[in-house]
């Protein structure tokens, strides 16, 4: 069994890259998903096997369990949580192999071994990143849950000291690594500053910046498995870590792309710790409001029509009633589309799996760069929930804090009807400019509420 061992790491190292490729489309994800999962399954019991664990009892028992809370979760959680299970599962992440560096460090201590110096630096390392991602992926959590507040919240001298905790750590680790036998006092040390970091890191990024986020601390996990993998010398959980961590950290520079920001501005920008205020006033200015029933005559007769959708329909809950306006939209010889603007939501591919999730063909989800150039030909866009990533001041409004910001260009089509609860400001807390256009229509109200009445108008005519 043993010579056949890396072999079956081997194909399931395969599985995974598959499976990665395949998520990177809509029309293979599910298959890529099922090959990933048959690959980890596969990992783990040859690993379990390989290392010849006896206590067979309580891993299958532990197997079990964890399933069953899998299987809930996923089917319990809306997708309006799915960010903060992401988070949570990231600093699972990152607690297992936490807790892998941390018995493998006291188990030298136990023995007096002298470790390795390769293995005593990937030890320090998985615990100094898991730590990390553990504590910062419990506040991201909190973040998105409203468990505390999603705001940036800063304090003075907030970075100096998260670069001497970032010292601190470094110097607890390097000195453990230094010396010949196990510091007790030191691990602990580490421990607790990488804890400390964690928090002191994630609560100065505000919750337009979540997207980033998440796929960072999903990067940090991947690392510290990796670092794990080293540590326990299982070659599986190299390449796994490997693969995602790097795919994260790919992740979080197409994010930062989508927002025209770097990776250092949202991490240490304390992007929406106060109110923005644009230079440009909404005094004077009025807003049109409309009707369903006279929505439903402009969708009646729209040759091209175009969803934008935001988080607000996620939190309404409304995709699949989104879906049935669509359909009888076709149904009348009009076509529809929708436009998925990169940090749409509160994780990256929120909007895409929200929809799935509804049933909407892969093919009418169109990516931003592709779709910004059809708006002009547009007769009706209707944007739900969507603010921010809407929002001409990116680029008329050097002032504004979301100038520069890749946007959908919605302002460039004949007409545009928003629906949305009020006049609330997005992440950014600046007025909407979009909202006092005058081909802009605002439906006020909920929108799955919006969208049924729009529903049953359309069936009337």
């Amino acid at each position: 069994m043993t010579a056949f061992v890396p072999l079956f790491y081997l194909v399931a190292s395969v599985l995974f890259i598959l499976g990665l490729r395949w998520l990177s489309s809509p029309d293979t994800a599910v298959m890529g998903n099922r090959i990933s999962s048959v690959g980890m399954l596969l990992a783990v019991l040859i690993a379990l096997f390989d290392r010849e664990v006896v206590s067979f009892p309580v891993i299958v028992a532990g197997m079990v369990v964890g399933t069953a809370i899998g299987i809930w979760m996923a089917r319990a959680v809306r997708m309006t949580g799915m960010p903060q299970m992401v988070a949570l599962l990231n600093g699972f992440g990152g607690g297992a192999s936490l807790v892998v560096g941390a018995a493998e460090f006291l188990k030298s201590d136990l023995l007096h071994e002298n470790l390795p110096l390769d293995v005593a630096l990937t030890m320090q390392l998985a615990i100094l990143i898991g730590a990390v991602t553990l504590s910062g992926s419990l506040i991201a959590w909190a973040k998105l849950q409203e468990v505390m507040s999603g705001r940036a919240i800063i304090f003075p001298f907030q970075k100096t000291l998260n670069a001497l905790l970032f010292l601190g750590a470094v110097g607890a680790a390097a000195y453990q690594v230094s010396l010949p036998e196990s510091v007790l006092w030191a691990f602990y040390a580490l421990l607790v500053i990488a804890l400390i970091m964690g928090v002191t890191l994630v609560i100065p990024i505000g919750g337009a910046d979540m997207p980033v986020v998440i796929s960072l601390l999903n990067s940090y996990s991947g690392i510290a498995a990796a670092m794990t993998g080293f540590v326990i010398r299982n070659e599986v959980l190299i390449i796994a870590g490997a693969l995602v961590g790097s795919s994260g950290i790919i992740l979080s520079q197409i994010m930062c792309k989508a927002m025209n920001r770097s990776l250092a501005n949202v991490l240490f920008g304390a992007f929406g710790a106060t109110a923005q205020v644009s230079s440009k006033s909404a005094e004077g200015l009025t807003v049109k409001q409309t009707t369903a029933d006279d929505v439903a005559i402009q969708l009646t007769y729209a040759q091209s029509v175009i969803v934008v959708p935001g988080y607000g329909l996620a939190v309404a809950q409304a995709q699949h009633i989104v879906r049935e306006m669509a359909d009888l939209v076709e149904k009348k010889g009009g076509t529809v589309k929708y436009a998925i603007h990169p940090v749409a939501g509160r994780m990256p591919g929120h909007m895409n799996v929200l929809l799935a999730e509804a049933n909407v063909p892969y093919d009418k989800l169109v990516d931003m760069d592709d779709i910004n150039p059809e708006f002009e030909r547009t007769d009706v866009v209707l944007v739900i929930g969507a603010n921010d990533v809407v929002n001409p001041a990116a680029r008329t409004d050097p002032s504004s804090p979301i100038y520069g910001m890749p946007i959908l260009n919605v302002d460039s089509a004949r007409s545009i009807v928003v629906l949305k609860r009020g006049m609330g400001a997005g992440f950014a807390g600046i007025e909407n400019e979009l909202f006092f256009n005058p081909k802009t229509a605002m439906l006020f109200g909920d929108a799955k509420k919006s969208l049924t009445a729009l529903v049953s108008e359309l069936k009337s005519l």
